[in-house]
């Protein structure tokens, strides 16, 4: 990842789970965790185990040079990472590093290690996520009588208030947080069963001992069978991602297109230069959701990626599997960027009730037509009504006056009985919020 780009289009903390020292890092507790687990199950020596164990216990005691020149020339990390385990292990207690990875496959190792490296990064998700609720029912409860104009096919629809718009956002991050707790038990699972899943190079009376056993010391479920070309774990998280960021993405375009100059009715946070313009002084871009939206799509088309890694052949795959390699530290930062991103906005978004009350009057009380329609509907039809109502509003639009003006002079209207006070009122857009409030405080009821 770039320098000048890791704090934008990546996550740091997360970037640092899948780089060379993170994934090898667990690649490490996988093997030191295996060996002490058989070791208590008499599988392999006590003394191999703990030689195996100290080795294990301290990255820096790879050496990832020769760690890339035998992936480079095998294929995949992991032999190369045993080999130099069991050399290392062997110089110090002959023989015992020949215990090492014992009964364990390739795909083992990496599975695990990917589900390790998951939990990390749902972790740091979580608590991203965690901050956008709170933040969201913060804002949603401030503004939520705050009214201002619903947009419909970009067009001005009805009023609502500002804390309904947000409260609706509000609850889809709720149920995203309900989503994650629900895969974290499918997708925490151990790997371990050999060659091909059925672990048939352990003892048969300890073999499901020693895979239950390393499960419990990696905090892990134990697999109900072996799910080397099963991919569906992964696969649902990337589902996971793309919803979730798919949501910041609407988010970012609600805020992109109401800080439009002719709308200024939020702003994202402010500091010095953030969103200018190399050559418009006056410009304050949106930069932040620009970013949340581009990385929200990018995640979409990666979790396209590992839904076709799901196609794998057989017991192991010759192809998909490596997608995940590719493709899962991406989809992971970029997610955690675009959590970060949005984070950020909800925490520090300025918002403007003054240019929203404005613009519900730029309509000149077109935006109330349907309440108007709804108040005469008794009186003359709802239909009628609709059509009268049309008709005024075309007028109001072509001669630059207020729905009002043309409602009291209106002959149809007045006969159905109804007041100047009266239609006063249906034209108050502070009037005809329905029931935003109380849906907003249904929402955060809750949190």
């Amino acid at each position: 990842m770039s320098t000048i780009f890791q704090n934008i289009l990546s996550h740091p903390e997360i970037a640092a789970i899948w780089s060379d020292t993170g994934r090898t890092s667990f690649y490490l507790e996988f093997e030191r965790a295996l060996a002490l687990v058989q070791a208590d199950l008499e599988i392999i020596p006590r003394e191999a185990a703990d030689a195996i164990a100290e080795f294990c216990s301290d990255v820096s005691n790879v050496d990832f040079e020769d760690l890339k020149e035998q992936t480079e020339k095998i294929g995949y990390p992991v032999l190369g990472l045993v080999k130099q385990i069991v050399r290392h292990v062997n110089a110090k207690a002959p023989g015992s590093g020949e215990w090492a990875h014992w009964g364990a496959t390739t795909q083992d190792v990496t599975d695990t290690t990917t589900v390790l490296q998951l939990r990390q990064t749902v972790d740091i998700i979580t608590i991203s996520l965690d901050a956008i609720i709170i933040n969201l029912g913060n804002l949603a409860g401030a503004y939520k009588a705050t009214p201002m104009a619903a947009r419909s096919n970009l067009q001005q629809a009805v009023p609502i208030t500002f804390g309904f718009k947000l409260a609706r956002l509000l609850c889809t991050f709720q149920r995203h947080h309900e989503r994650l707790l629900q895969l974290k038990h499918r997708l925490f699972v151990l790997q371990f069963g050999g060659a091909a899943g059925t672990l048939a190079t352990l003892p048969a009376n300890k073999a499901l001992k020693c895979q239950a056993a390393l499960a419990q010391v990696l905090d892990l479920a134990t697999p109900e069978i072996a799910w080397h070309t099963e991919r569906d774990r992964f696969a649902e998280l990337a589902g996971f991602f793309a919803l979730l960021t798919s949501t910041c993405a609407k988010f970012a375009l609600d805020i992109k297109l109401l800080m439009q100059s002719e709308i200024t009715e939020v702003s994202e946070p402010f500091y010095e230069h953030r969103g200018s313009s190399s050559t418009m002084p006056q410009k304050r871009n949106p930069i932040s959701c620009a970013y949340v939206s581009a990385i929200a799509t990018a995640v979409r088309q990666h979790a396209a990626a590992i839904y076709e890694a799901m196609v794998a052949d057989h017991e192991r795959s010759t192809g998909p599997w490596e997608v995940e390699w590719i493709i899962l530290p991406e989809i992971c930062t970029l997610t955690g960027a675009a959590l970060k991103h949005t984070r950020d906005l909800v925490a520090g978004l300025e918002v403007h009730p003054e240019a929203m009350m404005k613009n519900l009057d730029i309509t000149n009380g077109g935006i109330v037509a349907e309440a108007v329609m709804m108040g005469l509907a008794p009186q003359i039809g709802r239909q009628v009504a609709h059509d009268v109502v049309y008709e005024l509003c075309r007028q109001s639009a072509e001669n630059n006056v207020h729905l009002l003006h043309l409602l009291c002079a209106d002959e149809r209207v007045m006969s159905g009985g109804l007041s100047r006070e009266q239609l006063e009122q249906l034209c108050d857009p502070k009037n005809y919020l329905g029931l935003s409030v109380e849906m907003v405080q249904r929402v955060l009821s809750n949190q």
